[in-house]
């Protein structure tokens, strides 16, 4: 990663505000025509590398990971190098679509329920209205199978949007990014669910109070078996030097 960095369990969170991040991934990567890799990573994310090498060795390619997580920024402020800001990856991918009307550019979204997907791909359409929704494909796939990667190759989508689930999305970019011709590629996990409408995000004043994690579980019961992750990562964060 180019950026100042801070590093939480060896991950470098990139120290920057969401502003900053749109400014910078817009002028020197979408402008150009370049390709980046964007990860938003939590605790659940930091704690799945250090138990997967493979998975770890896929977020050392990345060029942004962002804090996606109040986990992750109540960790930096416990070692004493505060990030200045959460990132939320709805809030990231949200600001890239609007920059993508803005200018016009060309976007590709990878994930998802196909019923999902749909929902998706419509409010999207209806939303921003000016960007070039130039293809889209749902989640059901073989990662082995490259007609999507061909596809983004042939449309050369400036912005893609992949949904499919941590470490999966994190992966499929790694492996495929490196055959595109340009383009930010981000991980967007269950965002597409939100913007689908089929998940709803928490209300402001949770976001405030850094309960969204929360509104979540009570939307996604099921989530609670990730939640314990949170008390583990804190501990070794407390345990490390890196």
């Amino acid at each position: 990663m180019k950026n100042e960095s801070i590093h939480i369990l060896n991950i470098p969170f990139v120290n920057q505000t969401k502003d900053e991040i749109v400014h910078d991934l817009y002028n020197q990567y979408l402008k150009e025509e370049k390709k980046a890799f964007i990860v938003t990573a939590n605790p659940e994310i930091v704690m799945r590398a250090r138990q997967d090498t493979d998975f770890l060795y896929t977020l050392s390619k990345a060029d942004y990971i962002v804090p996606d997580g109040i986990g992750v920024v109540i960790a930096s402020r416990l070692k004493k190098q505060p990030l200045i800001e959460r990132v939320p990856g709805f809030e990231l991918m949200e600001d890239l679509l609007s920059l993508s009307d803005e200018h016009r550019l060309r976007v590709y979204i990878v994930g998802a329920k196909p019923e999902v997907l749909d929902q998706a791909v419509s409010n999207v359409k209806r939303t921003y209205p000016n960007l070039l929704l130039v293809g889209y494909h749902h989640g059901y796939f073989d990662d082995h199978d490259d007609t999507i990667i061909q596809e983004i190759e042939t449309q050369e989508p400036d912005l893609v949007l992949v949904a499919l689930g941590c470490p999966r999305q994190e992966k499929w970019i790694k492996e495929n990014m490196p055959r595109a011709h340009k383009g930010v590629f981000i991980g967007v996990g269950g965002s597409i669910d939100i913007l689908a409408g089929h998940l709803k995000r928490a209300p402001v004043i949770w976001q405030k109070i850094h309960l969204e994690w929360f509104y979540r579980l009570l939307q996604q019961p099921s989530r609670w078996r990730r939640m314990v992750v949170l008390p583990q990562f804190i501990i070794q964060v407390l345990k490390s030097k890196g």
